[in-house]
């Protein structure tokens, strides 16, 4: 390989790692909320940095790269969900003993309870509130779901009067 492809690579592979390192809390976040028993975390955000990296030679900038990170990110995960439908479910205390070893801080409790309702909503709705939660603009939340900014206005709507339910029925 000549240099001048090697120097281009390198180049590219730079800017990758930088954007990755970037954009990493945003990337876990995204995985956390997809995490399951079979799926661990770091598994998922492996696989959302392998399927950036497959991506990014095409990424042609015509939307923010916050937008196209999201959007990987869910699909990444929503698949990984798909496929795991057929696999027996397997039973863990590891992630709720993790939640309690920590101190009782009440701002932490109130974290982990919103986790645990988002967790109980459906693909779509899961992907919306943590968009919101990520204070990104209806537009943005259209952009990276497809859905348009209507769509996207009473989907949140329904979704915050379902978690409110939740919290109710607590």
């Amino acid at each position: 390989m000549d240099s001048k492809a090697t120097q281009v690579n390198e180049s590219v592979e730079q800017e990758f790692l930088s954007v990755i390192r970037e954009y990493e809390r945003v990337i876990y976040k995204v995985c956390y909320l997809y995490t399951t028993p079979n799926a661990t975390l770091n598994d998922l955000y492996q696989d959302v940095v392998l399927n950036l990296w497959r991506a990014y030679p095409k990424f042609r900038r015509e939307c923010k790269i916050s937008t196209w990170i999201y959007r990987i990110a869910l699909n990444t995960c929503i698949s990984f969900i798909r496929k795991e439908k057929n696999v027996p479910e397997f039973v863990t205390l590891s992630r709720e003993a993790d939640w309690m070893t920590e101190d009782n801080d009440p701002l932490q409790e109130m974290l982990r309870q919103l986790y645990r309702m988002i967790n109980q909503l459906g693909q779509l709705d899961k992907s919306i509130i943590l968009l919101y939660l990520e204070e990104k603009s209806y537009e943005e939340m259209a952009e990276i779901t497809g859905l348009t900014v209507t769509n996207v206005a009473t989907k949140l709507s329904r979704i915050k009067d379902k978690l409110k339910k939740m919290k109710k029925e607590e």
